[in-house]
């Protein structure tokens, strides 16, 4: 019997997270041996514990709890007193004592919109250094001791320079230049969104170790340049976003200068620096804080003056200067490692300068009750970070097609999300299968093993064969869909569209390559029917896992409302992916709150599987009865469909 289900409106509503000062609806069922309930709360930032009593019903027992006024994790369990005396607590954890009850989570958020630009577009992430050139550069008296490959075609170099032993010290050229020469090729794939990692003067060609802040990388180019690339991208209905590497610089940074490159002295140099007070140092000069120990990049101070002042608060701030050279936001880097009243003041600075600009956040795992450092964070409640990189999703979805995990995992996490995240920010969620960071989409797919397990040293010596690189083509169409069908936006890691290849940096960072014509087209479909169905961006959402290797995800806007209740028109669109090499029959019992598929309908076939022709047609219909569809699946399949005639009685099969 069901007492309490945090994902049933029956139990609890509204569904999910609530904005702050929302009036929340408790029922639960514990049968008639109890005479008394109490909701048990407790706030995880104010602290604030209490007890709200839950009033007898037919039922069971009911009540409302208003959400705090100020953004909040909010635990719960319910106390039921027994007739006969005695207490005893319901946690997620069942029945039992008090304190070994496992809470319910409920997010209170302070409702801020992320700008509709961003929140119901896609995105494309570019590499600069591999993305594209338009000269081969001369990296004479730059900084660091670079070399440039002669041949687009290289591989790039892994580990150290045998001359220098530096790494990451090769470069390709890519430039700014080469990104705006092929601007129409991203407005062919309906990208709305440029992430472009670090883009500003450093020593090495992923750009990580900041040297100067207000200097573009002179082998990407000007200031000038960005400009021009950032107002050719606008005309085209295409925003920019930056990346931010703020938590810390390079060694060799203008603000460092270790090696005394710059002609101003570093804190290294000088405790008499303007720049000394950015770093935290144990004994200067050698013994300092450093990101993750790696003494090449020192750590920054940020709660240092001067570093807040010049990062975000001065009028001519790196958060203000960039938004006004053109850029629409910044992707910030590692940005649970900058403490949230940096975050909220970046947001300020932000917003003050350009109102619809974002901000989002390099967050690995779950982003509202992410703890870091022995603090639980704050940045995903409304106040801070408009969106983050939803690498969870990236890892359900590869475990999932792999065969490491069954479509039940997979589905459990997306309804996490849907119940646990803001609203405007899981609408936002930057929905990605591959990064700089990570193996690309096809490579990780062609492996029956987490890439992570291995050392960068065996994945480089690690042969993919053709009938491995034939199954990860397969299962990243299949990735691509669920990707794309998702609330939130999707994410192309440059080169995944055009079946590019590599497990670890530096091979998940090549040179940008056309390898395979036909996956492009399927991304181009996808985008095409993201921009042309509303419901992909501002649809209600239901996963269903019917059987092990199926996920169904369909997206509904029902009774002339979309998820954010503003007027569209109805339409229902559902995703049927089957991750097995064998054909799948599997009847998939479609419910979703006003979806309306209760009643016998009829869904149309809009495309089938990917080895079809893009012109594909096919007249098969299915018809749903008590809300219950039958589906025939092929193998490696991914097929979508459109409902029709959503009130009416079915014609035809």
């Amino acid at each position: 019997m069901t007492i309490f289900d945090s994902r049933d409106t029956k139990y609890k509503s509204p569904f999910g997270a609530v904005s702050c000062g929302t009036a929340v609806s408790f029922t639960v069922t514990p049968g008639p041996e109890y005479c008394a309930c109490a909701l048990v709360t407790y706030g995880e930032f104010a602290v604030i514990r209490g007890e709200t009593a839950l009033s007898p019903c037919p039922e069971g027992f009911t009540g409302t709890f208003t959400a705090p006024d100020t953004p909040e994790l909010v635990w719960y369990t319910f106390r039921f007193t027994r007739t006969n005396g005695g207490s005893v607590y319901l946690g997620r954890n069942g029945l039992g004592g008090g304190d070994d009850r496992q809470p319910w989570q409920l997010t209170v958020y302070e409702n801020r919109p992320t700008p509709e630009w961003f929140g119901q577009g896609v995105t494309y992430q570019i590499f600069p250094d591999r993305f594209c050139r338009d000269a081969i550069p001369d990296p004479k008296g730059l900084l660091g001791q670079r070399t440039v490959h002669d041949s687009w075609d290289d591989i790039p170099r892994l580990g150290a320079d045998p001359l220098t032993g530096r790494w990451n010290s090769d470069f390709f050229g890519g430039s700014l230049r080469g990104i705006c020469g092929k601007l129409d090729y991203l407005q062919s794939l309906s990208v709305t969104t440029i992430y472009l990692n670090p883009i500003f003067y450093a020593a090495s060609c992923h750009r990580y170790d900041t040297a100067d802040y207000r200097m573009v990388d002179p082998m990407l180019g000007t200031e000038d340049d960005l400009r021009t690339l950032c107002a050719e991208a606008k005309k085209r209905g295409i925003h920019v976003i930056l990346d931010g590497v703020f938590n810390h610089t390079g060694d060799d940074s203008r603000y460092f200068n270790r090696h005394g490159f710059f002609d101003t002295p570093g804190a290294y140099q000088s405790k008499d620096s303007p720049w000394y007070d950015w770093f935290c140092f144990q004994h200067w000069p050698d013994k300092y804080d450093a990101w993750w120990g790696i003494d090449t990049l020192p750590a920054v101070n940020e709660n240092a003056d001067a570093y807040r002042e010049f990062i975000i608060r001065g009028e001519d701030s790196i958060i203000r200067h960039w938004l006004r050279c053109g850029a629409d936001g910044w992707r910030l880097d590692v940005a649970d490692e900058l403490p949230d009243d940096v975050l909220r003041g970046m947001r300020s600075a932000a917003k003050e300068t350009d109102p619809d600009s974002v901000l989002l956040g390099e967050v690995w795992e779950d982003a509202v009750t992410k703890v870091s450092y022995g603090e639980r964070r704050q940045y995903a409640l409304g106040d801070a970070l408009d969106s983050v990189m939803n690498y969870p999703l990236r890892d359900g979805l590869v475990t999932f097609l792999t065969g490491r995990s069954t479509a039940r995992a997979l589905a459990d996490l997306l309804l996490s999300q849907r119940l646990n995240y803001p609203r405007p920010l899981y609408y936002a969620l930057m929905n990605l299968t591959a990064s700089h960071d990570v193996a690309r989409t096809r490579s990780a797919l062609a492996l029956d093993f987490d890439p992570r397990s291995r050392t960068r040293a065996e994945l480089a010596a690690l042969e993919i064969t053709d009938a491995m690189a034939a199954r990860g083509a397969q299962l990243q169409v299949l990735a691509a869909a669920v990707q794309f069908w998702l609330p939130g936006i999707p994410s192309i890691y440059y080169g995944d569209e055009t079946g590019m290849q590599g497990l670890c940096d530096p091979f998940n960072r090549a040179p940008l390559q056309m390898c395979d014509t036909q996956m492009l087209q399927w991304y181009a479909q996808l985008t095409a029917l993201r921009h042309a169905h509303p419901a992909l961006t501002r649809g209600e959402v239901a996963v269903f896992a019917p059987a092990g290797d199926v996920l169904c995800v369909l997206r509904v806007i029902a009774d002339g409302r979309d998820a954010f209740g503003e007027e569209a028109e109805d339409e229902a669109l559902l995703l049927i992916v089957n991750r097995a090499a064998h054909p799948v029959r599997c009847h998939v019992e479609l419910t979703c709150p006003g979806a309306g598929l209760c009643e016998e309908t009829r869904l149309a076939f809009v495309r089938s599987e990917y080895d079809c022709a893009a012109d594909c047609t096919d007249d098969t219909h299915i018809a749903i009865h008590d809300g219950v569809g039958a589906f025939d699946l092929p193998p490696h399949a991914a097929k979508i469909y459109r409902l029709e005639n959503r009130h009416g009685t079915e014609t035809g099969s």
